[in-house]
């Protein structure tokens, strides 16, 4: 089996996999700023795609041949569907599958997927299971637990016996969402654990990480951590996966945007049309620490569409 994480750099870094964030428009937005080292799909349930084919997960798994390695991250609880969705992803030319097991979203949840993987752990086995016949390497991420961080040691220790290639950890429980800082704190102690457990496996750290200088300071500081997964950090600097990277100037963040703009266009299709409003969620990427961003930003939310928006930058120049 190939197998993409054995070649990384160490530390890897990551591009985390946000609903309606990192699609294929945001990602050719990223890699044109400065690429992670592994890209990660938007979550994509295995269980509608089973039942209802390409229609009930959208544009979530189109990519391009330019991400490269690529990964499929997929949530579920019904293992015949991951086996199947995960086998798809195969013949689709994905290197990976990641499976979701700490993704807070009621409708995941309700559904038994998600964080409510690490109640049922024996389903989560099965899970695991059926990703791994695709023969794509199979990685997890997860939460460290439900509602207590003491759940921690129980649910990454069964995670890891499971031989999985990865395991990126996100440094809270689901209870706590993203209103408490991450749990830095632990991460020697999961690194330990790792060693003892399964020292083949990968540990991917990830939780309010802000940037590459971050990432590399957090791997000092705490060793035997391989890799880092960024988020959130990507709304406050396009550039987070870039080494010693400047802080942008207003004319490179006005072009990213442009930038943004037109591959949104060139993927509003047809067949596959995209709606304009959620694009605006991504304007304070680039519409920030600069002389009236907050004003022009204002503007940009009563735009209509991308004409609309390309014509207010270049009035934002006078």
């Amino acid at each position: 089996m190939n197998n993409l994480w054995r070649d990384l750099p160490r530390p890897f870094f990551i591009l985390a996999p946000m609903e309606a964030v990192t699609d294929v428009v945001f990602r050719s937005v990223v890699r044109r700023a400065g690429a992670p080292d592994i890209f990660f799909s938007e979550f994509t349930n295995a269980t509608g795609w089973a039942a209802a084919g390409d229609r009930a997960i959208g544009m979530r798994l189109v990519k391009t041949d330019d991400e490269n390695p690529i990964v499929a991250q997929l949530w579920g609880s019904v293992p015949d569907a991951m086996e199947k969705l995960s086998t798809h992803c195969a013949s689709l030319g994905y290197d990976g599958i990641d499976i979701n097991m700490g993704c807070p979203d009621s409708h995941a949840i309700k559904s038994g997927g998600g964080a409510a993987m690490c109640r049922t752990p024996e389903l989560a086995g099965e899970m695991i299971a059926a990703a791994k016949k695709s023969g794509l390497p199979v990685s997890v991420k997860c939460r460290l637990g439900y509602s207590s961080v003491d759940e921690w040691r129980d649910w990454l220790g069964f995670l890891l016996r499971q031989d999985i290639v990865n395991l990126t950890i996100h440094l809270r429980t689901k209870k706590e969402m993203s209103k408490v800082p991450a749990h830095y704190e632990l991460i020697d102690e999961i690194v330990a654990l790792r060693d003892e457990l399964a020292p083949q496996t990968l540990l991917t750290i990830n939780g309010d990480i802000k940037d590459h200088a971050h990432g590399l300071e957090l791997v000092a500081q705490h060793p035997g951590v391989d890799g880092v997964m960024i988020g959130r950090g990507i709304f406050h600097n396009p550039f987070a996966f870039v080494a010693d990277a400047d802080e942008p100037s207003k004319e490179t963040l006005l072009e990213m945007l442009r930038y943004h703009l037109d591959i949104h266009d060139e993927w509003d299709t047809a067949e596959h049309p995209r709606k304009f409003d959620p694009l605006k969620r991504f304007f304070k990427v680039y519409i920030h620490s600069f002389p009236g961003a907050a004003e022009l930003r204002d503007q940009l939310m009563h735009a209509k569409n991308t004409d609309e928006v390309r014509a207010l930058l270049s009035r934002s120049y006078i």
